[in-house]
């Protein structure tokens, strides 16, 4: 069993259309590393444009993920574009039924 992970990502000025591109590519990358389940990715985008993805992390990945040079590249590229979010931040978390626009991944 794995760990599902919720992770908001506000992109960089000027920089929403690389946001999405990374995202489309994040999970396929992990899972080719083993470090994420075949479980379904879904994305999601808020109205200030940040981007929410859900995930499954395999059981212990995470602590490979840190030490893994590709992972650490990867991680570089998101920091590239955009910066991590509390979820508290999105308007949309204050309603019971938090709404958002799906992306196709």
């Amino acid at each position: 069993m794995g760990t599902m992970v919720i992770v908001a990502c506000r992109p960089k000025p000027g920089r929403e259309g690389d946001l999405e591109s990374l995202t489309r590519e994040h999970v396929p990358i992990l899972r080719d590393l083993d470090l994420a389940t075949d479980r379904p990715a879904q994305a999601m985008r808020a109205k200030d444009g940040t981007i929410v993805e859900v995930f499954e992390w395999r059981d212990g990945a995470l602590d490979v993920a840190h030490k893994h040079p590709k992972v650490h590249e990867l991680w570089a590229r998101y920091a590239e574009v955009c910066d991590y979010v509390p979820l508290q931040e999105l308007a949309e978390t204050k309603d019971l039924f938090a709404s958002f626009t799906p992306i196709e991944l």
